[in-house]
């Protein structure tokens, strides 16, 4: 699948691939950043944003999606970063592709099966009833008791289309739904491995990368190295930005 995909910037090729919910939008403030020294591509991937839904998830197919919009635009190699979902997308690429990730980064998700603690929201969100005259205050409400914390609530209602009478979504979400077992897990080619270059970064406030993931990590990455990003959670580049790129930079600039 070619993925709708914007860019900016002139330099080395670097993909931003967002996570679960989100889209390439969300990579705004660090896509700005990072421009003056790279040529930034950020995909929506599939069932996100305002590229095409399709019922498989799995991550080998999501890797194809990422090849297949690299060449639409004329890219053999590139650094690729990817947060969450993102992240577990940008790991099957460089094991399934090696010759195509120049440097991984992976931004706080871990090569594992994560429990099913996010179908909550999904459901949540397919509950809006997305009505004629319906605000981002009546959505927001809507949302309150399944997503009690507001800043996640914000997150996902930025892929509500308001400018539209009903609102309608900019997620695919019968097929996220039925795709979560698939999202949640890892499953990577036997024997697979990348022997490049590979950043992992993990938020200090969040759950998500533990110490006890280092050997998962280096079964298939054995040249990973390790980073934390203080004064952030699970949304590691929202949170704090500078302390994100403070990280990532060296890395890049490798």
């Amino acid at each position: 699948m070619k993925l709708a995909l914007s860019e900016a910037g002139e330099g080395p090729p670097l993909i931003l691939l967002h996570g679960l919910f989100g889209a390439g939008q969300n990579w705004g403030g660090i896509r700005r950043a990072l421009a003056p020294r790279f040529r930034v591509l950020t995909p929506d991937l599939r069932n996100h944003g305002t590229s095409p839904r399709a019922a498989a998830m799995d991550y080998a197919t999501m890797a194809e999606d990422i090849v297949e919009t690299m060449h639409a635009a004329g890219l053999s190699r590139a650094a690729v970063l990817g947060h969450s979902m993102g992240g577990k997308v940008a790991m099957a690429l460089a094991l399934a592709h090696p010759d195509r990730v120049e440097r991984l980064v992976v931004a706080d998700i871990a090569p594992i099966r994560y429990k099913p603690t996010l179908r909550g929201y999904i459901d949540a969100m397919q509950a809006v009833p997305l009505r004629p005259g319906l605000t981002r205050k009546d959505a927001d409400a809507a949302l309150a008791a399944a997503v009690p914390e507001a800043g996640i609530r914000a997150f996902l209602l930025q892929s509500l289309r308001f400018e539209e009478d009903p609102p309608s979504w900019r997620l695919g979400l019968p097929e996220l739904a039925a795709a979560m077992p698939v999202i949640e897990d890892f499953d990577p080619p036997a024997g697979a491995r990348y022997d490049g270059p590979v950043l992992v970064m993990g938020g200090a406030l969040s759950p998500y990368i533990r110490p006890e993931h280092h050997d998962a990590f280096r079964a298939l990455f054995p040249h990973a190295t390790f980073a934390t990003v203080p004064k952030a959670g699970h949304w590691i580049h929202a949170e704090n930005p500078q302390g994100f790129l403070e990280a990532l930079e060296p890395f890049l600039a490798g």
